[in-house]
């Protein structure tokens, strides 16, 4: 048993590894956050620890005795990396030995405008341990979740299901012309279950942290959508050059409707985050090592057209 500290608790994805954690019923769990708890987001099984990340002694009483830090901090709440910075060197000083910054996504952020506090902090985790580990880290990458292929139907309990450019419910597709770019596809549960076993692990936590559910390319995906939909989809194609200079040339594009992001930004960020998906794929952003799949061998990842196969039987 170990005490985990998790910064950012409130979020989906914490909450989904907080589920996972407290069902194993194995370690103690502090939850860290900036505001004070309310009946609605407090969950049974764990404390709750109001902190400021701009003051380090808030943290450090949040930290006292925890092992392992898994943050989840927005990236956009924290453009500087101010925050996550505060909370590593409080973990360090605190005694903690090890800490999974916020990343949970694409192995490559530098394509991503909005990724950009997690190159921040990827730099000055490099630089801490550049003499001496202090503290072991590894960069949780699952490249994107196979369920939100699932939308609008629910895979989990928490994660907003958003919306892809392969949307299965309407058959239909954008994608790069020219380009059948591949990309790696994990299922929420999976991510999930190699966290709980990365944090029981013995062995030192890799750099970096891949979790390689399924790598499939673009045409693939479309074939699997034809089968289990039982119908052709119909495609289009939007050219580099546009994306590179924000033009979406597309008669729809998916809509980016998720609670971090305000209404009014819904437009804008839903044609960026296509551009920026799309650029990124082909660029590789998406295509994660595979470090915990080899380090956890007998784990069984969830395949895409198992997965595919049951969420969509019977749906319309």
């Amino acid at each position: 048993m170990v005490k985990i500290a998790i910064s950012g608790g409130s979020g989906e994805v914490a909450h989904e590894i907080i589920d996972k954690l407290l069902a194993k019923g194995k370690h103690e769990i502090v939850i860290l956050s900036r505001k004070d708890p309310n009946p609605e987001e407090t969950i049974e099984g764990t404390t709750w620890a109001k902190v400021d990340y701009a003051d380090k002694e808030s943290l450090l009483r949040a930290l006292q005795g925890a092992h392992t830090v898994l943050c989840f901090i927005t990236s956009h709440l924290d453009p500087e990396g101010t925050a996550q910075k505060n909370l590593v060197d409080a973990a360090i000083e605190a005694g903690v030995k090890r800490f999974a910054p916020s990343e949970w996504s694409a192995a490559d952020s530098s394509v991503f405008p909005w990724y950009s506090p997690k190159l921040l902090m990827r730099e000055y985790l490099v630089e801490l341990n550049k003499d001496k580990k202090v503290i072991e880290y590894t960069l949780f990458q699952p490249g994107m979740f196979l369920d939100y292929f699932a939308n609008p139907y629910k895979t989990s309990k928490y994660l907003t299901q958003l919306e892809m450019n392969i949307d299965f419910q309407n058959r239909r597709a954008i994608v790069l012309d020219g380009l059948d770019y591949t990309m790696v596809y994990t299922a929420l549960k999976d991510l999930t279950d190699v966290v709980v076993r990365a944090i029981e692990y013995e062995g030192e936590w890799p750099v970096t942290g891949g979790i390689r559910g399924n790598l499939v390319s673009a045409s693939e995906i479309l074939a699997i959508g034809e089968k289990v939909r039982g119908k052709p989809f119909s495609v289009e194609k939007l050219k580099t050059e546009d994306l590179k200079t924000g033009e979406i040339k597309s008669s729809w594009w998916p809509r980016v409707g998720h609670p971090s992001v305000p209404k009014e930004q819904v437009d804008a960020m839903s044609k960026m985050f296509l551009a920026g998906c799309l650029l990124g794929a082909a660029a590789g952003a998406y295509t994660v090592s595979d470090e915990w799949n080899r380090l956890l061998p007998d784990y069984k990842f969830t395949g895409i057209e198992e997965f595919l196969s049951d969420v969509w039987a019977g749906k319309p």
